[in-house]
């Protein structure tokens, strides 16, 4: 449409009504009124100030010609397929406008109309809210990085200080079990001397003029008491390579860092057993052991992560006992849930403090003692599961920490609800 053809644009057509050309003057967005022609009838004040601010070197003219030029070909099609049609446009950066194009239908055929709506701020404020997401993404990338690290750190820390309770524990069994073939070689020297003289005795003419001599080798090499003990011995250094190999996987499976673990149903008390197993030897001394365990169903979790918890709720309780005391375990079912319940008969915790207790960095040990990531720890990983930890104290009477844990994980869209 040439600038001549739009020179009176701005005045109203016998083609829209009286209403609809008012319609569009109080309309806040810009409004291009065109005829059956195709031509350009009426622009609102709107429509005028758009183009103004679309190119200043044109007239007001061209720069409505522009404006009309964003109703395309295939955008008429669309409206007049559907009645309207809608699609954002970019003019330059940081100008952005949504082109809505309407066809009429009935007596109003062939009339058409454009409106366009100034999106700029919005299309920046999404582009910012878009930026904020992608760095907000990323920062909670590098926080569950974080969180996992300082979970693994926490977690050999733990192994770092019984390390050498662990070694004592592996130490025990290997030293019996080096004695026992130390014997063992002596026994089997014994049998096979026994072997030779019987060998001996039956390439004899007469073996028979030998049994009076072989009665007393075999008494002389006490081969009565080798039988007996033999099998008790093998027994024993069975026992201890099992003892080792225990404990070794028990480490394996504790110090496994779960970043590709996916939850799974669990056997709770073998998890509790085998982080036991660990910190034995760090609590044996002092310790009197009452287990009261339930049947129980497997839970579903990250097992790794549900032996660090029982892991550190051992170390305090055996900490909290100075000389003698108590640990009790129990375990049991209700409502959809399972618990394992950890007392101890040590020192117990201040009133004022109990509150504080799952504090990050918060300790009530001496320096170097700890580092007050523990129960913090063991709170995130429990949150985690969807459970929750109570806690249970008194000065003097000891602690008791329950720890509850959903059966079966919620659906994520549970979990969100």
């Amino acid at each position: 449409m040439s600038a001549n053809e739009l020179q009176q644009s701005s005045k109203p057509s016998n083609h829209w009504s009286a209403q609809m050309r008012w319609a569009a003057d109080v309309a806040p967005m810009a409004v291009l009124l065109l005829g059956a022609d195709g031509r350009l009838d009426y622009a609102n004040a709107s429509a005028r100030r758009l183009a103004a601010r679309l190119d200043a070197t044109l007239d007001e003219s061209d720069a409505l010609a522009c404006l009309l030029a964003l109703g395309t070909d295939a955008e008429w099609a669309m409206a007049s397929a559907q009645g309207h049609s809608r699609r954002e446009v970019e003019l330059r950066a940081g100008f952005t406008v949504a082109v809505e194009a309407f066809c009429g239908s009935g007596d109003n055929a062939g009339l058409r109309f454009l409106a366009l709506t100034d999106i700029s701020l919005r299309s920046e404020r999404e582009r910012q809210l878009q930026q904020r997401h992608d760095e907000l993404e990323r920062a909670y990338r590098s926080l569950s990085g974080a969180q996992e690290q300082l979970l693994q750190s926490e977690k050999m820390a733990s192994i770092g200080q019984l390390a050498a309770g662990v070694a004592h524990e592996i130490n025990n069994p290997i030293g019996y079990v080096h004695s026992n073939i130390g014997t063992l070689r002596d026994y089997m020297a014994s049998l096979f001397g026994m072997i030779d003289a019987y060998a001996l005795a039956m390439a004899a003419p007469d073996p028979a003029v030998h049994r009076d001599e072989l009665r007393a080798q075999r008494e002389k090499l006490d081969i009565e008491f080798i039988l007996g003990d033999l099998p008790q011995l093998l027994e024993e250094s069975r026992e201890g390579i099992e003892r080792v190999t225990r404990i070794v996987q028990d480490l394996k499976e504790f110090s496994h860092v779960g970043r590709n673990e996916t939850m799974r149903p669990s056997d709770l008390i073998k998890g509790l057993e085998s982080t036991l197993n660990i910190v034995w030897n760090d609590l044996k001394y002092k310790v009197k052991l009452d287990k009261i365990y339930s049947e129980m169903p497997a839970v579903e979790c990250l097992p790794s992560e549900i032996n660090q918890v029982f892991m550190n709720l051992l170390i305090n309780a055996g900490q909290s006992i100075t000389e003698r005391g108590t640990i009790t375990l129990a375990c049991g079912q209700e409502n959809g849930e399972a618990w394992v319940s950890i007392a101890d008969s040590g020192c117990g915790i201040a009133e004022e403090t109990l509150g504080r207790i799952f504090d990050p960095f918060f300790t009530t040990k001496p320096i170097g003692s700890g580092t007050g990531l523990g129960l913090a720890i063991c709170y995130r990983i429990v949150e985690k599961h969807h459970g929750h930890i109570d806690v249970q104290s008194a000065v003097g009477r000891g602690t008791t920490f329950r720890v509850v844990l959903p059966i079966k994980q919620p659906d994520v869209a549970d979990s969100v609800a």
